[in-house]
């Protein structure tokens, strides 16, 4: 009975619990919006503030002809091409580039960024290459004359370009009048070379027709100037006073200049010919006080440099530092390039060399990464975000190609992919190569993502950005050997430049600085230039102590293959 009772009861509370209590009317105001909305509106989502961006600030951009920025010289505010004036541009169909076709492409220089012109010989010479002058004061005529020179000048200074030319002060052609009159032994122009009676027994001695020797380094057709003789000096220095004064070149690179004077067995960097150089310097600063003297110092960099203190010449390239590029490029590591920046900013005085991938006497860049552009790109990134005074050898920005011999790593500039590459209407001295259908000029201005694109781009945020131009060289470790990167550090600005060169996308990298200029506290990371294939994203800042020390640094968690990044350090 109880157990009947205590089931009625359980059943009696279920049917309460399952019955419906009815809902009180409802006191709410229907909604009436204050707006009429649409149903489209009415369906988008809540809006949510939106992260600031924080914009590129230019530094001390370049405006008119390069001046100079924080106490250095105006070369530190350039970016040179390299010029051979017989494959750039022909404007008369002989075949032939001339002075009149480079003037026509000045407007192509200047878009590109370029503020300063080094051209390869333009005297009369006995070869093509024009390293063998037959006449210093004068224009050879293959290229025009001394008056289509000045209008190039007066064009070139329009756009705001500067132009230095070849000295080929060593040596002259066996065809130049001082050497045919020295054969005489009676010629006063005898002591101008360097004469022998009797078979010296030694390389680089010729024998003339006349039965005696001279001596020529490089080859008999050009015989060494003896700068024993002051009349040697002399004239040399007149050569000088006529281009830069009378003329009005804005400096000299200097071909040849470590085998100037030889001493014995000594045929170069002798004691001499550095301190003909120490009687040089006051002489061309006479001339024109802001003129530039580059040398061709091809050796280690520590002898390169020793030229370039400030009592010689101005700069002298860093072959170096160009081989340690390519090669650490091709090998995808970053150590080499590395120390090369290191030794670099140990030996010469602050920015004061000149930085490039190759030249005229070397293979091109392109042809020694075996064709890879994207390889290309990388080297471009490093040399010219990177300390230096940077020359850029043409057709190098369009990935053109070139295996010695030395006539098919100076073939004409690729304008087009019309016939003869778009440099003559004639036949070329030269063939260019087949791939100037798409490495030209005209394709590649079209194509955003072109290596021509990335010259641009590089060069003019150089133009922009004093930290890129004249900023100090700070190591910054990585943790990973296929990643590069770099600090550049000015009065007003900082950047820092990061490379991944390997083909696989990197995460286990960490970026440290034991020391910099950096002032302490932290720092917004705002791009400047950023590869295609590196992911879009919020870059992490950067927080340095009272030494401008940081470490374990990832501005962002993964690079991408074979990208780099150029970032503003905009103090929070």
């Amino acid at each position: 009975m109880k157990r009947f009772i205590l089931l009625t009861i359980i059943l009696i509370a279920l049917l309460a619990a399952c019955t419906t209590t009815p809902a009180p009317a409802s006191t709410s105001v229907p909604f009436t919006p204050a707006v009429s909305l649409t149903p489209t509106e009415l369906s988008q989502p809540t809006a949510v503030p939106q992260p600031t961006v924080i914009p590129v600030q230019p530094s001390a951009p370049i405006s008119g002809l390069p001046q100079g920025t924080d106490g250095y010289p105006w070369w530190n505010d350039s970016v040179f091409y390299e010029i051979f004036v017989r494959s750039f541009y022909d404007s008369t169909g002989d075949g032939l580039g001339d002075l009149n076709g480079l003037i026509s492409k000045l407007d192509y220089l200047q878009d590109l960024g370029i503020t300063g012109l080094w051209l390869m010989p333009v005297q009369p010479a006995s070869s093509y290459h024009g390293y063998d002058v037959t006449d210093y004061y004068s224009i050879n005529p293959d290229y025009g004359t001394l008056d289509d020179f000045k209008r190039l000048l007066a064009e070139a200074k329009k756009r705001n370009i500067r132009i230095i030319i070849d000295f080929v002060l060593n040596h002259t052609s066996r065809e130049h009048p001082w050497f045919v009159a020295s054969q005489d032994p009676q010629s006063p122009y005898r002591e101008w070379y360097v004469w022998s009676e009797a078979d010296p027994g030694q390389a680089n001695w010729h024998h003339a027709e006349n039965g005696a020797y001279y001596y020529g380094y490089f080859w008999e057709g050009m015989p060494d100037l003896n700068y024993a003789t002051p009349a040697v000096t002399k004239q040399l220095n007149d050569v000088t006073r006529f281009w830069l004064q009378e003329i009005g070149v804005a400096g000299l690179r200097l071909d040849a200049a470590k085998y100037l004077i030889e001493e014995g067995t000594v045929v170069q960097n002798s004691a001499s010919t550095h301190q003909w150089y120490q009687n040089f310097r006051p002489e061309y600063k006479k001339y024109q006080p802001d003129a530039l003297t580059i040398g061709e110092v091809w050796d280690l960099v520590s002898i390169s440099a020793d030229y370039a203190q400030g009592d010689q010449l101005d700069l002298t390239f860093d072959f170096d530092l160009a081989q340690a590029i390519v090669t650490g490029v091709r090998a995808r590591r970053s150590e080499g390039i590395a120390r090369a920046f290191k030794i670099n900013q140990n030996v010469f005085k602050p920015q004061q060399f000149g930085s490039f991938l190759t030249n005229h006497d070397q293979n091109r860049v392109v042809s020694q990464l075996a064709g890879d552009l994207d390889r290309a790109k990388l080297a471009a990134v490093i040399y010219l975000t990177g300390p230096g005074v940077p020359f850029v050898y043409y057709g190098e920005e369009l990935g053109m190609i070139g295996r010695k011999p030395d006539e098919d790593i100076r073939t004409p500039m690729q304008w087009s992919a019309e016939k003869n590459a778009g440099f003559t209407t004639g036949t070329p001295w030269r063939m260019p190569y087949s791939d100037y259908p798409k490495k030209n000029v005209e394709t590649q201005s079209a194509e955003p993502n072109s290596i021509l694109a990335l010259y641009r781009q590089l060069i003019q945020l150089r133009n922009q950005h004093a930290a890129l131009r004249v900023g100090e060289y700070v190591e910054v470790q990585t943790n990973n050997p296929a990643v590069f990167a770099m600090l550049r550090v000015s009065q007003e600005e900082a950047a820092l430049i990061l490379v991944n060169l390997s083909q696989e996308a990197v995460t286990d990298y960490a970026l440290s600085a034991e020391a910099s200029p950096l002032k302490p506290g932290g720092y917004h990371v705002v791009p400047m230039l950023r590869s295609d294939g590196e992911a879009e994203g919020t870059l992490m800042p950067l927080t340095c102590n009272s030494q401008g020390r940081f470490s374990s640094y990832m501005p962002l968690p993964a690079l991408s293959p074979q990208s780099y990044l150029a970032v503003q350090l905009q103090k929070s």
